[in-house]
């Protein structure tokens, strides 16, 4: 069980936070910063205050249920709402549980993401435009602002690669589910004979990084300039304008030429750049940490098929959690990403609880570190 006091420290914690944003004597960062925790415990409250009163309640109802001068018919009743009060004190406790996880760092961050058409020739790059269109319906529909920074189209249309930038709220944390392998079955346009082919196209879903995030040494980089050429640009340029950055420590290799400016060609490449260097050190950090330890969720391993895309049979299937949905159509249009997200957001919290064997979780809003046991 939780410990009780955990517990009332965050309905204390809710109260206070209540008091101070509704007092008007604390200045604008404080507010928002308060805020944000305040909006954070919202989440959780209903569930901490119920499983602060079940003791008290489940008392009630026992002794309702003993009391042999009691209506039968009132100690039925008693009984169904103790049954009814044990479930939910157990799903409140597992929604706790969940809350007090310690957060990933990035989840709040921004993302850039990268679609490549992979095997399938022309289908492949077909099917990563489709992709990208609905990350962009997703992205139109949650208020999100999608910017292209580099686009490279194939001949039938598609995308041979695209990588652009999404911002708005805790976008890391929606979209990082999405890296990996998208696989699509379904007959070609070109199809004569009505075949089903299969091709696939990888995305990568990386936290956005800031400087303050990862600090990049001019030492450390080769910037060569060259030439736009060939459809990936937007324009082909006659002047030096594309950029090709190396880190090299990493040995990460950026190439950016779609803006005719090389300054900006350089400024988008370092975008992409920090962001690389950011999630391979979150990479390298969480492999220390769990050596021994393989998560089929949000690895990020663009070699592993993650979802397939039926259109014969209309369905999408996510492999990570053996989930269908057979509404392929609406999925594609951005309808019901959400309930794809939500239920590997979940099966990613419960694999998390099951790793923990001690149960020592981080207090909120505080480095304290607890023990559930």
């Amino acid at each position: 069980m939780l410990p009780l006091d955990k517990v009332k420290g965050l309905i204390s914690k809710h109260s206070e936070l209540e008091k101070d944003l509704s007092s008007g004597e604390i200045d604008k960062k404080a507010f928002a910063e308060k805020s944000k925790e305040y909006s954070d415990l919202n989440e959780i409250i209903k569930e901490a205050i119920e499983y602060n009163q079940f003791e008290k309640n489940k008392f009630e109802l026992e002794n309702i249920i003993n009391d042999k001068h009691s209506d039968k018919e009132m100690r039925d009743l008693a009984e169904l709402e103790l049954s009814e009060l044990k479930q939910k004190f157990q799903l409140n406790e597992k929604k706790i549980k969940i809350f007090l996880l310690p957060k990933d760092e990035a989840d709040t961050k921004n993302a850039i993401i990268e679609i490549r058409a992979g095997t399938g020739g022309l289908e492949a790059s077909l099917f990563a435009g489709d992709l990208f269109k609905m990350y962009e319906k997703v992205s139109h529909k949650k208020k999100w602002q999608l910017e292209i920074i580099s686009i490279s189209k194939s001949d039938a249309g598609g995308l041979k690669e695209v990588i652009a930038s999404i911002k708005g709220q805790n976008i890391y944390s929606s979209l990082k589910y999405e890296s990996g392998v998208h696989r699509v079955q379904r007959v070609p346009d070109t199809e004569t004979q009505g075949r089903v082919h299969t091709s696939a196209a990888t995305v990568a879903v990386l936290p956005e990084a800031e400087e303050v995030d990862v600090k990049i040494e001019d030492k450390d980089l080769r910037i060569d300039v060259f030439r736009s050429s060939g459809p990936g640009g937007q324009s082909v340029n006659t002047t030096d304008s594309a950029v090709r950055i190396t880190h090299l420590p990493s040995g990460i290799v950026v190439s950016q030429q779609d803006e005719k400016s090389q300054i900006r060609n350089k400024e988008k490449g370092l975008k992409i750049l920090r962001s690389r260097i950011y999630e391979l050190e979150r990479q390298k950090r969480d492999a220390e940490r769990s050596k021994d330890r393989k998560s089929k969720i949000g690895t990020g391993d663009r070699s592993e098929r993650i979802r397939t895309y039926n259109f014969p049979q209309g369905r999408v299937t996510d492999h990570r959690i053996n989930l269908t949905l057979h509404k392929l159509e609406e999925f594609m249009e951005g309808e019901i990403f959400d309930e794809m997200i939500e239920n590997l957001s979940l099966q990613a919290q419960m694999e998390e609880l099951n790793k923990i064997s001690s149960w020592t979780i981080k207090k909120f809003s505080n480095s304290e570190v607890i023990n559930l046991n």
